[in-house]
């Protein structure tokens, strides 16, 4: 609790270049921008703060302007169930905004970040008046739906470096998360969190992937080679 009030605590209004980091405000005609932009926030969630969690009541869409979260929930069995990274242009919980419910999922920092936050108020008035956000979160629900079946093959598959293929495509779509390019800064154990292997077992695979030139690895992340190779590889 502390640490989701330090999060809630430490909001300030975005700079000027973390506002060209959010991708829908490009959509909005003038007057929809200066309803909208004076009322985002952003706050600096750290490694393991929360900035959602399951069963608090949604009150802002969240954004990545940098770092990464994750995003998952537990069984009743008490195992962490991981739906997907979120990496920089990444907005999400968008159906649980639209329906003012709880949040069903958690999302955690896995390193320092800068996450933008909308009033859900203020996201009800833009679907009201834009037709240019409306389009955007279609396109999002329509992919966050082949998002979270995906989610679900790849909790079943126990081939590491399938998973960890079909992991690297999903954080590399480029409608979900338009700010992560062709380079994703992550690390090794930061990849552990998110396929659920150990960092050795990762650090095999992706040489497994780097041999069949899907990926490179660079100092400080992994360049995608071919992005449909990821999506559609066998092991």
């Amino acid at each position: 609790m502390a640490q989701e009030n330090s999060v809630h605590q430490r909001r300030r209004p975005p700079t000027a270049a973390e506002l060209k980091e959010i991708p829908w405000l490009t959509l909005l005609e003038a007057d929809e921008q200066a309803q909208i932009i004076p009322k985002l926030l952003v706050s600096d969630p750290q490694t393991g703060d929360y900035v959602c969690r399951v069963g608090r009541p949604v009150t802002y869409w969240f954004g990545v302007i940098s770092g990464l979260l994750k995003m998952s929930t537990d069984s009743e069995s008490g195992q962490t169930m991981t739906f997907t990274g979120v990496p920089p242009g990444g907005w999400f919980g968008e159906g649980t905004a639209i329906k003012r419910e709880i949040y069903r999922y958690n999302i955690q920092a896995l390193r320092p970040s800068v996450v933008a936050g909308m009033p859900v108020d203020s996201f009800h008035w833009l679907l009201d008046h834009s037709l240019g956000f409306n389009r955007f979160i279609m396109n999002q629900l329509n992919e966050r739906l082949g998002q979270f079946i995906a989610a679900r093959e790849m909790d079943r598959m126990t081939n590491p470096e399938l998973r960890l293929a079909r992991h690297l495509a999903a954080l590399f779509n480029p409608v979900l998360f338009s700010g992560v390019g062709e380079v994703l800064r992550i690390t090794q154990q930061e990849l552990a969190y998110l396929v659920g292997l150990s960092r050795q077992r990762v650090n095999e695979a992706l040489r497994v992937l780097e041999s069949r030139h899907l990926i490179r690895v660079e100092y400080g992340g992994l360049r995608i080679l071919d992005l449909q190779g990821l999506r559609t590889a066998s092991f």
